[in-house]
């Protein structure tokens, strides 16, 4: 795992190309059905351009769209074997959608070179899923067109420097010992408070929760209000700050109140700053600074990193 964070630029570097070129439909609205750390991309590439029109779904079948058969099919899944995944490969087949697949293999690779469906296949590093993120956000950048985000994330080759964000992920998981995260983020950063979630989950091995603002202020936000009875329930819980100088004044002005009326009921929380040159060193810093803080957290609780062991056993359940 430590390796993989440190590598994690790297992934930049690589050039994706498509299989069945020729069969690739170009299309204006994509629909990427993915799970997990492969579902994770899509919500990057919205953040990264807003103008995109893409549905994410994390879902068997496909979801229900007025103009789903303008819409090109991306089915992502990083193992290839990703069941949902493959329910929604089958449902596009059915309702004679374009398809592409981004892969590094498994059933679902098998599957697009039979039928002649275009596709990326994305190195096999051996990799967990949610470490593969640079991939298949540059994978899905060649399938939808995307070749200004393609240069433009290239640099981060050059600009990301993963090892210098280490220090800082392991203060942050100094403080965050003994609680259970809340990330908290405006709404076009939620892709970001949501992945920091599941690295906590994932690498971690504990639980975390997300939430978006401003809509956590209007319900969320009061169930931290402790009184006696209830201040169990709230005095193991740090609340993390995703804090963009480009999110709207208001929503910056409500996470500084919010704070302080954490404080003043004695609630822990801590701002993180997004930052960096452009908006792709802006994401994967933050993400890396996850990466970090919850590997930490990993190695103060003596847990498994890279492995997700329950997970797995519940494939092997599914499957029998």
């Amino acid at each position: 795992m430590r390796d993989a964070i440190k590598n994690i630029h790297r992934q930049f570097a690589w050039k994706p190309r498509v299989e069945n070129a020729g069969r690739l439909k170009r299309a204006k609205k994509f629909v990427v059905c993915g799970m997990g750390g492969s579902n994770i991309p899509t919500g990057i590439l919205k953040l990264s351009d807003p103008s995109l029109d893409v549905i994410g779904w994390n879902d068997y079948g496909l979801p229900v769209a007025k103009d789903l058969k303008d819409r090109l099919a991306i089915i992502v899944s990083y193992s290839g074997n990703t069941e949902e995944a493959i329910d929604s490969f089958k449902e596009a087949k059915r309702l004679k959608l374009k398809r592409a697949v981004v892969a590094t293999g498994g059933r679902l690779l098998d599957l697009a070179r039979k039928e002649r469906v275009p596709f990326v296949q994305v190195p096999n590093t051996g990799i967990q899923p949610r470490m593969g993120t640079g991939f298949m956000v540059r994978g899905l950048m060649k399938l939808t067109g995307d070749d200004k985000g393609l240069r433009a994330s290239e640099a981060l080759a050059k600009v990301l420097n993963p090892s210098a964000i280490e220090n800082a992920g392991k203060r942050l998981a100094k403080s965050l010992e003994g609680t259970v995260p809340v990330v908290y983020a405006s709404r076009a950063n939620q892709v970001l408070a949501w992945n920091w979630k599941i690295k906590f989950n994932e690498t971690g091995k504990i639980p975390a929760f997300a939430n978006v603002l401003p809509e956590m202020s209007h319900n969320e936000m009061t169930s931290y209000d402790a009184i006696p009875s209830t201040r169990a329930l709230s005095k193991n819980f740090h609340f993390i700050f995703l804090e963009d100088p480009v999110d709207h004044e208001r929503v910056r002005l409500r996470v500084k109140i919010i704070r302080e009326l954490y404080r003043s009921r004695g609630l822990n929380s801590t701002s993180v700053q997004l930052e960096g040159g452009d908006i792709y060193e802006k994401i994967f810093s933050s993400l890396v600074l996850a990466d970090w803080t919850a590997f930490h957290l990993a190695m103060h609780y003596r847990v498994e990193a890279e492995k997700v062991p329950m997970v797995e056993d519940l494939k092997r359940r599914l499957k029998a």
